[in-house]
């Protein structure tokens, strides 16, 4: 999913009309990022909790993929999450005490896996829409403010490059 040769780059991607290339061109390389901050983690430092207030690198990990889930249900289907979703997703959306309780125990492997298979069906339902359908307005989301799409996804990586510094934050303190 991610060229290497054009990390470095926000470009097209055959299949894709531009700016959608372009989003997922941004996504690849936080991903990218992301992947390179936990790289050769151990299951124990995927699980260590900085003090009582704070997630594990885990937790984090399976909060960008429960973020994106959720923004794949919001924008492709228009519906909030399922009970039998929110049963697999809500502790990683929710972090927290509930993430804590529930998210540990799973090597880097595991949480990769699970990256890479919501990133994958990311892929397979933006190859289904335009540019246009990036403009698409919800006219009541954060604050009774409008949001588009193209914001929407947008915060999906944002969110996950801001809980990468997290991520980095709690690597130097192992």
């Amino acid at each position: 999913m991610i060229n290497m040769d054009k990390i470095y780059l926000i470009t097209d991607i055959p299949g894709y009309t531009p700016q959608i290339g372009r989003l997922l061109s941004m996504m690849n390389y936080a991903r990218h990022t992301t992947l390179e901050a936990v790289k050769g983690l151990s299951t124990e430092q995927l699980d260590f909790i900085l003090d009582t207030d704070s997630n594990s690198i885990g937790s984090l990990l399976m909060h960008f993929a429960a973020v994106e889930v959720a923004y794949q249900v919001e924008t492709f289907e228009g519906r909030e999450l399922s009970e039998a979703e929110l049963l697999v997703w809500h502790p990683a959306l929710n972090l927290g005490e509930e993430g804590r309780a529930k998210i540990h125990g799973h090597g880097l492997d595991y949480y990769i896996d699970r990256l890479n298979e919501v990133r994958k069906k990311t892929y397979q339902l933006f190859a289904t829409v335009d540019d246009e359908w990036l403009n698409r307005t919800d006219e009541d989301f954060w604050y009774n403010k409008p949001a588009n799409n193209y914001f929407k996804w947008y915060h999906v990586f944002e969110d996950e490059v801001n809980h990468r510094g997290q991520i980095r934050l709690i690597r130097k303190r192992l």
